[in-house]
C-alpha cells in the first residue's frame, strides 16, 4: 500500500471514530435517529475536510454523502434538531457549529477563523497611533532612489508597499521569488529604526530553515544601509513557535493574547505556510499597537495544515483613494499612476495588500518566468508548449510516465549531481566546495513514496554515489553514513541550533570520525556527531513542500505517474520556481495538464466572517 493511500485510510478511521461519537452524543441529547445519523455523516465529512486542509465544508456535501434524496434544507433542520450542532449566535459550546452561508465547521476551527477574523479587523480599523514625520519621505525616497534597478517610468511597488506599513497596522506583502520582498522588508527597517531607534523588531518564520534565511538575506541587503542603521537591525530571526514560547507539554505558547509579545513590530517570512490555527495564535499574541508584516507568495502551496490563511488575505490588493492620497504625498508621486491588479476576491483586507508583481531575477524572456505565468493562469496547452519548443535554454521536459522512471530521466537525475560527485572525488575539496556543489542542484518530488517518490529517489542516487566513489571510509551498505551523503534535519533541535530543513554533509573529520557538517555563519562549518542527529533523512531528493522558501541553481521536477490529490497548480509553480536558472520536469503529459489545471480549493469562511466585524463594527 502506498503512503498516500495510508494516510488516507488512517483519516478515514479517525473521521469514522468521531462520526461514531457524535452518532451516540446527538441520540443521548435526545434527537430522533434520523437526526442522530444526518449529524454522524455531517461530522465524517467536515473531519474528513479537515484532513484535506479545508477549514469547514458545506451542507450540499453533506447531503451528497447521505445520498437519500434528502437537499440542503432538509440536512440543515436535522442538524440543528441534533442536539450537536450549534450556530454562531448559540451560546452553548456545539461539536458541530453551522452558519448562515451553509458552512459546516467543527467547533475549534469555528473558534480559531472568529478569533482571527476580530483580530484583524480590530486591528484594520486602527489607524497608526502617530503621525508619519515628513522625514521619512526623504527616506523613502533615499533609499529607492539608491537601489540599483531602473524602473524607467513605471511605480515603485516596493516603494509602495514601505510607505503602506507606514501607515498601517497590518500589512500583507505577496510575491514570487525575485521580486524584492527583502529588499522591501530592509528599507521597512531602516524606515522603522530612523523614526524610533528603540523600535522593538521580531522576525519570523514558520520553520527554522526559513527563519535563518530570513536573517541571512536582511544582513545581506543591508549593507548600503547608514552603519548606526545595520547595528540596531534584528540580529536572529526566530520560529513561531520559538517566538511564542511553546511550552514543554500541551502544545500551548508562553505568549498569547492574555500575555502579548514585547514587541514593536513583527516581520512573518513564507507566511503562505501559516495554517489557520498557528495564524490565530500569533496574531493575538501581537499588541494592538504592534505592526504586523506578513511576506510570501499567495500562489505558492498552502499550508499543511488547516486553512490557507495567506492567499485569502491577500485577495484583494484594492486600495480606497484615501490610501491612495497618503501613499502619494508618502511617495511623492502622483495617485493616478497607483493603479492597483483587479482583486481575486472581494472582502480581503483592502488598504493593506501589495501584489509585487516585477521580476527581478527572471528577464521577461525567461522561459522559467514565462512557464510560471502559464502554470498560474492555468493554461497547460500554453506550459505544454513551451516546454516543448523553449529557446531560451532554461528548460527541458522529458515526457515519461514511467514507474519507474526512464533511464533518460535517471541519466538526468544522476547527471544533475555530477558536479557534487567531482567535487568529493578531489581529495583537497574541502567541505565548503563539497556543500556549495551540491547546493546547486536538487530533485523535487511530489510524494514520498513509489518508484517516483524521494524515497526511492534518495535510494537510487544513494547507491550510485557509493558505487562511485568506493571511499575507504565508508562503512558498508549496511550502514546508512557514508562520505559524501546530504543529510536534512526533520526536527527543529535548539541546543544543537538545528531546524527542520537545515542540510548537512557527511565527511571525515581530522581524525577521520564520520561527522556531519551544517554550514554555520557566511563561510564557516560545524561538525555534528551522527548519533547525535534530531530526526533525519537523505536529502538528494526532497518534497516539493519541503522545498519552499529554497532555491537552486537547477532543479529536476519529478511528478507521479498517475494523478495523485497532492498535484495542483501550486505545488507545479512552486517547484518550477524553486530553480533560478534552469528545470528539468519530468512527467507524463495527461497528468502535468491536470496538474495544472487542478487548483487548490480550501472551504473557508475567513473573509465573510472579517465582513462581518466589519459590517458591524463591533470589534471590542
Amino acid at each position: 500500500m502506498r503512503a498516500t493511500d495510508t494516510t488516507a485510510l488512517s483519516g478515514r478511521v479517525l473521521a469514522d471514530s468521531f462520526a461514531d461519537r457524535i452518532r451516540r452524543w446527538s441520540r443521548d441529547a435526545g434527537a430522533t435517529e434520523s437526526a442522530a445519523r444526518v449529524a454522524q455523516r455531517a461530522a465524517f465529512v467536515v473531519s474528513a475536510a479537515t484532513l484535506d486542509g479545508n477549514v469547514c465544508t458545506d451542507l450540499s456535501s453533506v447531503a451528497d454523502v447521505l445520498n437519500d434524496g434528502s437537499d440542503t434544507e432538509i440536512v440543515r433542520q436535522r442538524l440543528l434538531e441534533s442536539g450537536v450542532t450549534g450556530q454562531p449566535e448559540s451560546r452553548d459550546a456545539m461539536p458541530l457549529i453551522l452558519d448562515q452561508g451553509g458552512r459546516l465547521y467543527l467547533h475549534r476551527y469555528f473558534d480559531y477563523e472568529c478569533r482571527l477574523a476580530r483580530s484583524l479587523a480590530r486591528r484594520h480599523s486602527a489607524q497608526a497611533d502617530s503621525e508619519v514625520p515628513a522625514s521619512l519621505s526623504m527616506r523613502l525616497a533615499s533609499l529607492f532612489a539608491a537601489d540599483p534597478v531602473h524602473l524607467g517610468d513605471a511605480v515603485d511597488w516596493q516603494q509602495i508597499a514601505v510607505a503602506m506599513a507606514l501607515v498601517g497596522r497590518v500589512t500583507i506583502i505577496s510575491g514570487g521569488p525575485g521580486t524584492g520582498k527583502t529588499t522591501t522588508v530592509v528599507s521597512l527597517l531602516a524606515c522603522l529604526l530612523e523614526q524610533d531607534p528603540d523600535c522593538r523588531i521580531a522576525l519570523a518564520a514558520p520553520t527554522g530553515k526559513a527563519a535563518a534565511r530570513m536573517t541571512e538575506a536582511v544582513r545581506l541587503r543591508a549593507s548600503h544601509l547608514p552603519a548606526e542603521i545595520q547595528a540596531r537591525l534584528p540580529t536572529e530571526s526566530y520560529t513561531i513557535h520559538r517566538l511564542l514560547g511553546m511550552m514543554p507539554t500541551g502544545g500551548r505558547f508562553r505568549h498569547h493574547a492574555g500575555n502579548r509579545l514585547a514587541i514593536d513590530a513583527l516581520v512573518v517570512d513564507e507566511a503562505s505556510m501559516l495554517d489557520l490555527a498557528l495564524a490565530t495564535k500569533l496574531i493575538e499574541a501581537v499588541p494592538d499597537d504592534a505592526r504586523i508584516i506578513l511576506l510570501g507568495d499567495k500562489d505558492q502551496l498552502a499550508a499543511v495544515e488547516s486553512g490557507a490563511v495567506f492567499a485569502e488575505l491577500s485577495a484583494d490588493p484594492s486600495l480606497s483613494e484615501a490610501r491612495i492620497d497618503q501613499i502619494s504625498s508618502l511617495c511623492a508621486m502622483p495617485g493616478i499612476a497607483i493603479q492597483t491588479p483587479k482583486p481575486v476576491a472581494q472582502g480581503g483586507l483592502r488598504d493593506q495588500v501589495i501584489w509585487l508583481t516585477r521580476n527581478f531575477r527572471f528577464a521577461d524572456d525567461s522561459g522559467i518566468g514565462q512557464l510560471a505565468a502559464d502554470i498560474n493562469s492555468g493554461d497547460s496547452t500554453a506550459a505544454i508548449a513551451r516546454l516543448g519548443s523553449d529557446s531560451s535554454g532554461s528548460l527541458q521536459w522529458l515526457d515519461d510516465g514511467g514507474s519507474p522512471p526512464q533511464d533518460e530521466s535517471v541519466q538526468a537525475i544522476l547527471a544533475g549531481y555530477a558536479g557534487y560527485l567531482d567535487a568529493l572525488r578531489i581529495d583537497k575539496a574541502g567541505i565548503g566546495s563539497a556543500s556549495a556543489a551540491f547546493a546547486r542542484f536538487r530533485v523535487l518530488c511530489a510524494i514520498r513514496d513509489g518508484a517516483r517518490g524521494v524515497e526511492a529517489i534518495n535510494r537510487l542516487v544513494s547507491k550510485h554515489f557509493r558505487n562511485a566513489l568506493n571511499h575507504p571510509l565508508d562503512p558498508g551498505l549496511y550502514s546508512e553514513w557514508y562520505p559524501g551523503r546530504p543529510v536534512m534535519v526533520l526536527r527543529n533541535d535548539y541546543v544543537l541550533k538545528l531546524f527542520n530543513g537545515d542540510i548537512g554533509i557527511v565527511m571525515p573529520d581530522d581524525s577521520g570520525s564520520l561527522m556531519v557538517f551544517f554550514p554555520e555563519g557566511n563561510t564557516g562549518f560545524r561538525a555534528v556527531a551522527p548519533v547525535r542527529l534530531p530526526s533525519h533523512e537523505t536529502a538528494f531528493a526532497m518534497t516539493v513542500h519541503k522545498s519552499q522558501g529554497s532555491e537552486f541553481d537547477r532543479v529536476l521536477v519529478l511528478l507521479p505517474e498517475e494523478h495523485n490529490p497532492v498535484l495542483t497548480r501550486e505545488l507545479v509553480y512552486t517547484a518550477v520556481t524553486r530553480a533560478r536558472l534552469h528545470v528539468t520536469l519530468v512527467s507524463g503529459t495527461a497528468v502535468l495538464e491536470k496538474a495544472i489545471q487542478t487548483p487548490t480549493r480550501r472551504r473557508s469562511g475567513l473573509l465573510s466572517r472579517f465582513g462581518e466585524l466589519q459590517a458591524s463594527g463591533e470589534l471590542s
